[in-house]
């Protein structure tokens, strides 16, 4: 899958993309044709860098709700010739994941299209998945036959079918179809599960890699045949010197960490760095200085691991280092430095976003930094990086730091972070905002009286409206389908 484009984040699209609260509150106010066009693209071309961890599906969902969306363009897409060219789950990922909450609001048509795609699409194990949380059994007994069909009934389709039964993610429609009445259903997903159990168990007796009684040497031998393969074993197999590794192995181990393959050199480093060896320092400057690529990263992940004071001093020794040693040095004093490392955390803040831009994955931690230190004067540029980040996880992260170090938070950021798509911001904001807003007092009922938002969301906002909390006792959920009539 290639990387989303994302619009501006001044207009509608870039909004939306980046999952902001300030998406929803303009797309209730532009014209709804706009509106939906700019949320249509989203659901049907993921705007998110990383599907896996980004949260984008409730956001979608519940501005579906206020907008009254029709459904149409997502049928379309999910059942559109390149759903049998294109088996990549992450083209109809978003789309199925907006429809199962649209279902658990009460939409039927959602539920009808998930049922629909479960049994005719290419991703139906997503749909299957989704209808798990949200169908009746009934609803799910009926897609028994079409999924079995999937699978031939030879030796290929059998173990296809236990592999599929034993690795699914929600095992209650499968659970339904062992025990359903037609004895051709429940006798062949019985049969798919005993199968898989057995080979998760054949799996289990047969473990790989080192065993008791190996070598220091056959231990860097390992990892470098994991290189070798595409893999990185490192930093298992740093472990497992742990074990195998007595004090007279550490000069073996030193020279490893000097000049040894690629794979003993990555060990080593991080068998000593997790040991806090009084040359681990040392040997993480001249790897970065004279490794691959490959021994550079995993010096630089070694030495961010430590937790020593010497190694706060090294960082702020190597703080001002053009090179990934310095940025290490960075995050190092971001996490675990004190009030005196403010300038130097601030300017590897500003060096990140000049050099990189406002998506650069040092931020992350950069960014805790500055809210943990309380950096006051970072404001600026963590407002810089909340507008303009692609990442909603990093957009929620500057958010806590704003909350800590700008004294504006409550009444600016934090307001349309109550309509953010991350649940974690959400409760920040839930946590912050200036309640003298009324978009704020009814945003906060309302999340407060939403099933489908996370509990510790409605803990913050509890926290709130019960007693001794700014706000009255929530009413009533209110819009179609337990979804939200436009704020303010």
């Amino acid at each position: 899958m290639f990387d989303p484009v994302i619009a501006p984040s001044g207009t509608l699209l870039g909004l939306l993309q980046r999952g902001r609260g300030d998406g929803t509150l303009h797309a209730l106010t532009a014209p709804r044709p706009e509106a939906l066009a700019a949320l249509n693209h989203c659901v049907l071309r993921d705007p998110r860098h990383d599907w896996q961890v980004e949260n984008r599906s409730l956001y979608y969902a519940r501005l579906f709700l206020d907008l009254g969306g029709e459904l149409d363009e997502v049928e379309a897409h999910l059942f559109c010739a390149e759903d049998v060219l294109d088996g990549d789950e992450s083209r109809t990922g978003l789309a199925l994941a907006v429809l199962g909450h649209l279902a658990s609001y009460g939409r039927r048509d959602a539920l009808e299209l998930l049922r629909r795609y479960a049994a005719h699409g290419s991703n139906w194990a997503w749909a299957l998945d989704e209808l798990a949380l949200r169908d009746d059994d009934a609803g799910l007994r009926a897609l028994a036959a079409p999924v079995l069909a999937r699978f031939p009934a030879d030796p290929e389709g059998e173990a296809e079918l236990a592999a599929t039964v034993r690795d699914a993610f929600e095992p209650r429609p499968w659970r339904l179809w062992a025990e359903d009445p037609r004895e051709s259903v429940a006798a062949r997903v019985r049969a798919a599960h005993e199968t898989g159990c057995f080979d998760r168990w054949q799996r289990q007796m047969r473990p790989s890699g080192p065993r008791p009684g190996w070598s220091v040497q056959a231990v860097f031998e390992w990892a470098q045949q994991g290189i070798e393969r595409g893999a990185a074993l490192h930093v298992p197999a740093a472990r497992c010197l742990t074990a195998v590794a007595g004090p007279e192995d550490r000069a073996e181990i030193v020279r490893a960490a000097q000049d040894g393959t690629d794979g003993a050199r990555c060990t080593a480093l991080r068998y000593l760095a997790d040991g806090n060896d009084p040359e681990a320092l040392d040997l993480i400057e001249g790897a970065v200085a004279t490794g691959s690529t490959l021994v550079v990263d995993a010096a630089v992940d070694a030495f961010e691991r430590m937790r020593s004071l010497t190694a706060v001093d090294r960082a702020r020794r190597w703080a001002r280092r053009p090179d990934a040693l310095g940025a290490a040095a960075g995050r190092v004093l971001a996490c675990r430095g004190g009030v005196q490392d403010r300038d130097l955390v601030l300017a590897a803040v500003r060096e990140a976003v000049r050099g990189e831009g406002p998506d650069a994955p040092t931020l992350w931690t950069l960014v805790d930094g500055t809210g943990r230190l309380g950096i006051a004067c970072a404001a600026p540029v963590l407002r810089h990086v909340y507008r303009e980040t692609a990442s909603s996880h990093l957009r929620g992260r500057a958010a806590r730091a704003l909350a800590a170090t700008d004294p504006s938070f409550a009444t600016g950021f934090a307001v349309e972070c109550l309509w953010d798509c991350e649940e974690t911001t959400r409760e920040i904001a839930a946590r912050h905002a200036e309640t003298g807003d009324a978009r704020v007092v009814e945003r906060l009922r309302r999340l407060a009286a939403d099933p489908a938002e996370e509990a510790e969301v409605q803990t913050a906002v509890r926290s709130r409206i019960g007693p001794g909390g700014p706000l009255c006792d929530p009413p009533a959920p209110r819009g179609r389908g337990g979804g939200f009539a436009p704020p303010g």
